[in-house]
């Protein structure tokens, strides 16, 4: 069974190897629109085999793409993490410019019969300095560029809107409105505006980028889809039996206390203090759709977000970090791993009937 975050990642790999793939076709057929019924290459002389190009061209260039999605997602966008949008394009191009001239010269080393003496041969260096100022040569590198921007361009975008809401709008799953039954959890920070009165305006948004960084890991790792972040509240969504297998609506939320727990240290040593939050989980239906004309989002609306929203409300009244509604614990298997504990009966502001809420703490 593959993991939340193992299938994360493959999903965010995956553009890159179809992108490649995609490419690598346009331009073997434009090379055989244009070198016609030639069956060499007009500036090295070289054979040119359409059959054998359209077949090795496109599964190197799809291995390569694997390859760089592989580096991109799990190592290199890390390091730029934290560099505007228009730098992080920039500098991870240039990096993966210089691993494909790198690899070119490997190449070119490799198929010369005298490898081990050709680094001290002038005639090598001759050779291979006309093979990278051919113009031929430099026409691919330039395409080759291109393919690596477009693919650099598809990764912010997406981790801007998030991967699975740029798919979405690809296929066109929400372009008609879909109801869907849902889990969601709306979580917010405790204190927050004495915390921003403590730490002034700019080290408080600091922090709430470092505080929505830490929660991020446990959304991912237990399914979860992050739907907006409004001030310091985040609220997370699961469709209904993606997020009660394995309780993993209520694991999500233990893992992230969890993590603040952990990184508690460096808060105190930056910021004086250690974030803390509370949360409100519920299910039921929703309408799920594009909507917008100048900025196109894709929205949940049904009463299950006002609901859970006030059951989040209602955490300090009882003095609790988490509280779910009876409609998601009698769904939930918990007797295993949680201690479930009612705190009555209540009349939601707004709302008819009564809702039973549960908090829950861990065996």
């Amino acid at each position: 069974m593959i993991k939340p975050k193992s299938k994360r990642n493959i999903v965010r790999i995956l553009p890159f190897a179809i992108i490649w793939l995609v490419f690598s076709l346009i331009y073997t057929i434009l090379e055989r629109g244009l070198l016609g019924n030639l069956s060499f290459y007009p500036s090295s002389q070289n054979p040119y085999i359409f059959g054998r190009n359209i077949i090795v061209i496109p599964l190197l260039a799809t291995t390569f793409g694997t390859l760089i999605g592989i580096l991109e997602i799990l190592y290199i966008n890390k390091w730029f993490s934290q560099n505007c949008f228009s730098k992080k394009i920039l500098y991870k191009s240039s990096i993966y410019l210089v691993i494909i001239l790198f690899l070119l010269f490997i190449i070119f080393l490799t198929t010369n019969n005298e490898m081990f003496t050709a680094i001290s041969n002038e005639l090598f260096w001759r050779g291979m300095w006309s093979f990278f100022t051919d113009y031929s040569f430099l026409g691919i590198l330039t395409y080759l560029a291109s393919i690596i921007v477009m693919t650099q361009f598809y990764t912010e975008v997406s981790e801007s809107m998030g991967t699975g809401m740029l798919s979405n709008f690809f296929l066109g799953k929400y372009h008609k409105p879909v109801e869907e039954e849902r889990i969601f959890m709306f979580l917010d920070m405790k204190s927050s505006t004495q915390i921003a009165e403590k730490l002034g305006h700019v080290m408080y948004f600091e922090m709430l980028q470092q505080y929505f960084s830490d929660l991020t890991g446990p959304v991912i790792d237990y399914g979860g889809e992050i739907y907006q972040y409004a001030g310091d509240e985040m609220i997370i969504s699961w469709k209904l039996q993606k997020g009660l297998k394995n309780n993993d609506c209520i694991r999500c939320f233990f893992a992230m206390k969890e993590s603040l727990l952990n990184k508690s240290a460096g808060y105190k040593e930056k910021y004086g203090l250690s974030p803390q939050f509370k949360a409100g989980l519920h299910c039921g239906k929703v309408t799920t759709g594009e909507i917008g004309v100048l900025k196109k989002e894709i929205i949940f609306t049904g009463d299950v977000l006002n609901a859970t929203a006030r059951i989040e409300g209602l955490c300090n009244q009882y003095d609790v970090d988490i509280l779910v509604s009876d409609s998601l614990v009698t769904q939930l298997n918990l007797d295993a791993e949680y201690k479930v504990e009612s705190v009555g009966k209540n009349i939601l502001r707004g709302k008819d009937g009564q809702f039973e809420l549960f908090t829950l703490v861990q065996n």
